[in-house]
C-alpha cells in the first residue's frame, strides 16, 4: 500500500468535496486526512487529502480533470524525501540547526549541496558529509556570479533553493529559474524592516518585538509569499547588538518551521500570498 498526497486548487464550485472524495472512493483509496479551505474574497478552493491504497495515477488525475472546473490545479505528490541546495555565506546558526535536524530525524530531507559565496562554512558541511561549494563573488558581477552559481546548482536537480542567511540580492532572471522554489529567512518581522540591517532599524525605532520571516523570493526584495514567521519580546535593556543575538534563534527555528511545512506539501502559493493547509 502507498501513500500519497492529492493537492488541488480551483475555483470553489458546489459539491467540490463531495466529487474529489467520491473519485477518491471509486478508486478504491482511503482517505487518512482531509483539509480544504475556501478564500473569502478570491473564492479560491484549496484542498489537501493524504490517500493510501493502490495508484494508477493518470487515471485518478484524469477523473479528477473531468470533474473539477475550469483553472484547477492538480498535483498527486509521493512520500519521497524533497531534495535542496542550501545556499549560505557566513553565518552558521541557521545552516547549522538544519544539519542537525536533518541529521536526527525531526527535519526530512535530504541536503543534496552546500554553495557558499565564502568559503567559511565548507569545514561544517564536511562534518555533515554533505559535499559543500565555493562559489566566490568577488570582482564578478551578479550575473557573472549568478551563472556560476546555476552550474553548481544544475547537475542536483534540487526541488528548493534555501537561502540560509545567504546575503546577496538575487536577479530577476536567477529567481525566474526557480518559481516559488527559493525559500529565504529575513531576519525581521515583515512587512517591516526591509532590506539591510533590521535590527539597527528596529533599534532605532524602539521597537519591543523582534521577528524572523521566511518567504518564498519574487523579483521584490522581501515582499515574496510568506511561510512562518515568530517574533520575541525585546525591551529598551537591548542593544542592536544585543537584539541580533535574540533574533538569531527566532531566525533558526522560523526557518526549520517554515522548511516542514514545504517539505510536506502544506504550502499553496495564491499570488503573494501562501495558504497553509
Amino acid at each position: 500500500m502507498e501513500q500519497k498526497t492529492l493537492l488541488i486548487e480551483c475555483p470553489d464550485s458546489k459539491g467540490l468535496i463531495a466529487q474529489i472524495t467520491n473519485i477518491c472512493y471509486k478508486h478504491q483509496l482511503n482517505i487518512i486526512r482531509n483539509t480544504e479551505y475556501v478564500d473569502p474574497l478570491s473564492g479560491q478552493f484549496y484542498m489537501r487529502t493524504q490517500l493510501e491504497g493502490i495508484f494508477n495515477d493518470h487515471t485518478l488525475l484524469l477523473d479528477l480533470d473531468r470533474a473539477l472546473p475550469d483553472g484547477s490545479v492538480r498535483q498527486l505528490v509521493g512520500k519521497a524525501n524533497k531534495k535542496v541546495v542550501i545556499l549560505v555565506t557566513k553565518e552558521a546558526h541557521c545552516i547549522g540547526d538544519i544539519l542537525i535536524k536533518v541529521y536526527d530525524g525531526s527535519l526530512q530531507l535530504d541536503i543534496a549541496a552546500i554553495i557558499g559565496n565564502h568559503p567559511d562554512l565548507g569545514e561544517l558541511a564536511t562534518k555533515f558529509g554533505i559535499p559543500f561549494h565555493f562559489v566566490s563573488h568577488q570582482d564578478l558581477n551578479r550575473h557573472q556570479h549568478e551563472a556560476l552559481l546555476v552550474e553548481a546548482i544544475s547537475p542536483y536537480q534540487p526541488d528548493y533553493l534555501v537561502l540560509a542567511k545567504f546575503m546577496r540580492i538575487l536577479t530577476p532572471e536567477f529567481v525566474a529559474r526557480y518559481p516559488n522554489k527559493i525559500i529565504n529567512i529575513h531576519h525581521s518581522f515583515l512587512p517591516a524592516f526591509i532590506g539591510a540591517n533590521p535590527y539597527h532599524q528596529a533599534f532605532k525605532r524602539g521597537v519591543k518585538i523582534i521577528g524572523a520571516t521566511a518567504h518564498f523570493v519574487t523579483d521584490d526584495l522581501d515582499e515574496g509569499p510568506i511561510i512562518k514567521q515568530m517574533v520575541t519580546n525585546v525591551d529598551h535593556n537591548y542593544s542592536a547588538d544585543d537584539m541580533a543575538k535574540s533574533g538569531r534563534d527566532v531566525e533558526k527555528n522560523v526557518l526549520s518551521k517554515a522548511l516542514e511545512l514545504v517539505i510536506h506539501d502544506r504550502v499553496f502559493v495564491h499570488g503573494n500570498k501562501t495558504v497553509i493547509l
